[in-house]
């Protein structure tokens, strides 16, 4: 509706928010047919439940109704003319009787909460110009019936619930002008016929169901201004015919499936346009150059996309006040790539700004600073590097910033604090250095300030607590130190609070019991140290709460047991000591209690959550017995039992204790020494047969087999390093590989070497990437050099053919092609395979920690190979589950949107990790939508809408264009979708076992290729 209201200058064009009073003068007599309109009236009113403004008790004989409020009758007589009920708070049902107003032009019901279905009796009232009955809660099929309202000219019916399609009968209907169906559940396509109501000016049928594509006939439409109908399902390419319409302003197709270029002279054939609204969709080839030249446009939205090549130059817009084209694949990585930023110069009204998640590459601009209206600039998850600008500070109206996931080094600008309108800022992911500046506590309207995953250091500025509003600080993964300051852990708006992953010490202030509404607290991975405060037990709103891998000692505090809403409990990895306290099993909504690596002492609990193995983990704790059998832990001797009792003596206690320690430590000291003989075997003869396959070669080698590391060359590249196809001379010729140079000046890139070096020397398997030889030594220039050699995938990424729809091989020329169904399912099928095999048949069981599409190589035969073990983790037992694990995460490790949840809250790296991502990627691989799409937000999840989605639309959730080859594949579809549910849940527990998933697989792809036999 706000968007039809951007026709309000034309004077045809009639909107449903208004109320109309008339007090006309008293009639002094009432003939018959006038007294059928009271009549009517009356049964109106009496169909009314809620009247909260008492408008309704004004219907009575004290006047006559043409004085009734709201109602309007003809001059020349004293028929009503316009029924006008808007705005009123009213609910109840329409009346059957209003269709015997046969005088009636307008009618108005807007905005209130009238129910049940429109009656049919409307469709009597043939002098019907307007009706308006947008926003109420009316259900059923659109009346048929209102056909026979030949002079209707506005028909708003949005915002209703509404079902069925836009009714056949409708095309008698020539005289319409608007037409507002927006936000009901109608389905169907867009009907041709409206294509011959010649005097149409707008039409809007925004968040239905509608599918199919735009029919051709709407290029008849000579004096369409609007026409919207974003999130539908609407898919094919834009009829040529439309782009002949030269009337239209305004373009809102958002959220849809149509795809194809837009025409280069775009510009041309919509001289008038003002909005052009795309966004999520499928359109493909360049950016319309000719768009620079539509002086009109005020709104140019295309994010969410597959536009590739470069941003043209935008000099002459100067009326634009939106511009975003996030999402995309534009830009070429090289330097240059945002000088289209300067050519936006001359829009001075500019306010929203996004260009972030493509491939676009360089400084920016300061030219940039200058757009002084902005309230929203969001450029994240690009290769932009350089310092940020200290005229950042100029931007004073912006509100959201979002600079996150870049190449920015160097430190925060204190000018930054001038952004005091600013209420959420998102600078993570970068390479930022120096101290956080205290000037941040000047933007006293900060809602959400997230800074982590970069180098910061020093300590926390305590202006910070200037921003008494602000709910959610996320600090985590930098190289913060010093105390944790007083007036921050005592801010009382924080609802999320994550300091992990740091270096501060000394205790955790007291005045942690301010924290009255937070529900989120993390402080893992830290130095801090003394006891526990008892005050965090004041903190009853706490969801989750992590302390583990610090210094905490002494006991858990008795005030935990107010801490009856937690979930997640982690005190792992500290030195607590005393008994576990029995109220902790009480916690009736707990998911997750970590306990292990302290040293309790004494019984386990046996009660309520003590009681599920999934749920407790102990282990570490040596002087723990008893408990639930399956903690397998030792039975509590008589002894122990009746020193609780005083029933034996101190020193018998103290005897056996000694005993039972010297038997431990004995039995230690045996098994250490077994495992160490068989281990040094295991890596002896390892290390023999790897350094036979694995060949070192020489920095000369590789740079003359890259064409000196060219950009010609490069066909991918990450935070840690860049990758080159090269050709290696071999004795039957020259082979291709793909060489994976390290970004050594980055941090952790040496780590992450190292790491995919050990996991690559320990696994053999057909669905993991294959390793042919490394290199590790200087360059020309006497800086060190470390590389790893593969073998070259000749079609690419699993995430380049879901999400760019090419296959780049520059053996053959480029070109378009999809996957189709059974190709997708044996796709996953092999990434089942080779998490099968690093997770259960390895020596040492091992976690990829980074399952997703761009990690999954095809080769020539589309056979799925598992790649960049940069930040995989070993383990030493070969147990499946989170209890063995003993690793620890250190932050978030993998990718937003594929990472499992536990660890973004500091939780342990295990098995259930990768499972969760690759439940991801089956999600994404047949939906073909991205876990981080724009429609995932609000608690909305890709595996959510998957969910929700099956099994009655699992055809409309599924990426179309694989299912071109084959048909009624929905049973199939929906296993798999299930199979991707199970291994996606949220609980690491709830999560599919990985040989079921694989096994599963198997048999929808039997399933499957049965069917298709028997109809052959």
């Amino acid at each position: 509706m706000k968007k039809l209201c951007s026709l309000r200058h034309h004077k045809y064009v009639v909107f449903s928010s208004f109320i109309l009073v008339c007090f006309l003068p008293s009639v002094s007599s009432v003939d018959a047919t006038s007294d059928t309109d009271r009549l009517a009236l009356l049964s109106v009113k009496s169909h009314i439940k809620s009247d909260p403004y008492q408008i309704m008790p004004t219907w009575n004989d004290s006047s006559h109704f043409c004085n009734w409020t709201g109602v309007v009758c003809g001059s020349r007589h004293t028929r009503v003319v316009t029924l006008n009920l808007s705005s009123g708070g009213f609910s109840g049902t329409i009346s059957p009787a209003v269709g015997n107003l046969s005088f009636l032009r307008t009618l108005v019901l807007s905005n209130n909460s009238f129910e049940g279905k429109v009656p049919q009796e409307v469709g009597k009232l043939w002098r019907l110009r307007r009706l308006l009955i947008t926003n109420n809660s009316l259900s059923g099929e659109i009346p048929s019936n209102i056909s026979q309202c030949l002079n209707l000219e506005v028909l708003h019916l949005g915002k209703n619930d509404f079902v069925g399609t836009f009714p056949n009968e409708f095309e008698s209907l020539r005289k319409l002008q608007v037409i507002s169906i927006l936000s009901n559940n109608l389905t169907g396509e867009i009907p041709k016929f409206i294509g011959n109501f010649t005097s149409l000016e707008a039409i809007s049928g925004f968040d239905n169901n509608f599918h199919g594509s735009i029919p051709d006939t709407l290029g008849q439409l000579s004096n369409l201004l609007y026409f919207g109908f974003g999130s539908n399902n609407l898919s094919g390419v834009l009829p040529p015919s439309f782009f002949n319409i030269s009337s239209l302003t305004t373009i809102d197709l958002l959220d849809n499936q149509i795809g194809g270029n837009l025409p280069q002279d775009i510009s041309q054939r919509f001289p008038r346009l003002v909005n052009l609204n795309l966004p999520t969709n499928k359109f493909t080839g360049h950016i319309p150059v000719s768009l620079s030249n539509a002086s009109n446009l005020e709104l140019l939205a295309l994010s969410r996309n597959e536009f590739t090549g470069s941003v043209p130059s935008f000099n002459s817009l100067t009326k634009l006040t939106r511009f975003t084209v996030s999402v995309n694949h534009l830009g070429n990585g090289k330097l240059g790539d945002l000088n289209f930023v300067s050519s936006l110069a001359n829009c001075t009204n500019l306010s929203i700004l996004g260009f972030g998640a493509n491939n676009l590459r360089g400084f920016l601009p300061k030219s940039m600073f200058n757009f002084t209206q902005l309230t929203e600039l969001i450029i994240g998850g690009n290769l932009i590097s350089g310092s940020i600008p200290y005229e950042i500070g100029q931007l004073v109206k912006i509100t959201r910033l979002g600079m996150y996931s870049n190449l920015f080094t160097g430190t925060i600008p204190d000018s930054i604090g001038n952004l005091v309108n600013v209420g959420a800022m998102s600078l993570v992911g970068n390479l930022l250095s120096g101290s956080i500046p205290s000037s941040l506590g000047n933007i006293t309207q900060l809602t959400m300030l997230w800074l982590h995953t970069n180098n910061l250091v020093g300590p926390v500025p305590s202006s910070l607590s200037n921003c008494n509003g602000l709910q959610e600080l996320d600090l985590h993964r930098n190289n913060l130190s010093g105390f944790i300051p007083e007036e921050i852990i005592g801010l009382s708006s924080l609802i999320r609070l994550d300091l992990s992953d740091n270096h501060f010490v000394g205790p955790l202030p007291s005045q942690v019991e301010k924290l009255r509404n937070v529900g989120f607290l993390n402080i893992s991975n830290n130095m801090l140290s003394r006891s526990i405060p008892s005050s965090l037990g004041a903190c009853t709103s706490l969801v989750e709460l992590y302390i583990s891998a610090n210094v905490f000692e002494g006991e858990i505090p008795s005030t935990f047991s107010s801490l009856k809403g937690l979930e997640v409990l982690d005190l792992s990895s500290n030195n607590l000591t005393g008994t576990i306290p029995e109220f902790l099993g009480d916690f009736v909504f707990l998911k997750s209690l970590n306990l292990s690596f302290n040293g309790f002492e004494g019984k386990l609990p046996d009660t309520g959550a003590f009681r599920n193995v999934s749920k407790v983990y102990v282990n570490g704790n040596a002087k723990l017995c008893g408990g639930f059998p399956e903690f397998q832990l030792p039975e509590c001797s008589i002894d122990q039992e009746s020193s609780k009792k005083n029933k034996i003596s101190h020193t018998m206690i103290i005897i056996f204790s000694v005993l039972g320690a010297i038997f431990v430590l004995v039995v230690a000291l045996v098994s250490y020494l077994i495992w160490k003989r068989r281990y040094s075997k295991k890596v002896s003869s390892g290390t023999n047969s790897d350094n036979e396959k694995f060949p070192r070669i020489s920095y000369r080698v590789l740079h003359e087999a890259t064409n000196g590391f060219s950009s010609a060359n490069l066909i991918g590249y990450g935070k840690f390093s860049f990758v080159y196809k090269a050709l290696l001379n071999q004795k039957n010729g020259p082979v291709a590989v793909a060489v994976k140079v390290l970004k050594l000046s980055v941090h952790g890139a040496r780590k992450t070497f190292e790491t995919e070096c050990k996991a690559l020397r320990n696994i053999r398997h057909r669905n993991l990437v294959k390793v042919i030889t490394s290199c590790s030594g200087v360059d020309y220039n006497g800086n060190d050099f470390k590389a790893l050699i593969y073998a070259y995938m000749v079609n690419g990424s699993l995430d380049e053919w879901l999400h760019q729809n090419r296959v780049v091989n520059q053996d053959i020329e480029e070109e378009t092609r999809s996957l189709n169904f059974i190709q997708r399912l044996n796709v996953v099928i092999d990434v089942a395979s080779a998490l099968v095999y690093i997770h259960c048949q390895c020596r040492s069981p091992l976690v990829h920690c980074d399952i997703k599409p761009s990690n999954v190589l095809l080769d020539v035969d589309l056979v799925a190979h598992l790649g960049d073990f940069g930040l995989a983790r070993f383990f030493q037992d070969t147990a499946h589950d989170t209890s063995t694990s003993h690793t620890i995460s250190l932050g978030v490790k993998g990718t937003i949107g594929y990472a499992a949840p536990e660890y973004g809250m500091g939780s342990q790296t295990s098995t259930y990790g990768d499972i969760y991502s690759f439940g991801i990627l089956i999600l994404e691989t047949f939906t073909g939508k991205h876990p981080t799409h724009e429609m995932f937000s609000d608690g909305l999840s890709l595996h959510g809408f998957v969910k929700t989605a099956i099994p009655d639309q699992v055809m409309k959730i599924t990426d179309l264009i694989q299912l071109r080859t084959y048909k009624s594949i929905k049973e199939c579809l929906t296993a798999v979708y299930q199979i991707g549910i199970n291994c996606s849940m949220e609980s690491p527990t709830d999560r599919m076992d990985i040989n079921d998933a694989f096994n599963q697989l198997q048999f929808v792809k039997k399933t499957f290729l049965d069917s298709r036999s028997n109809l052959a």
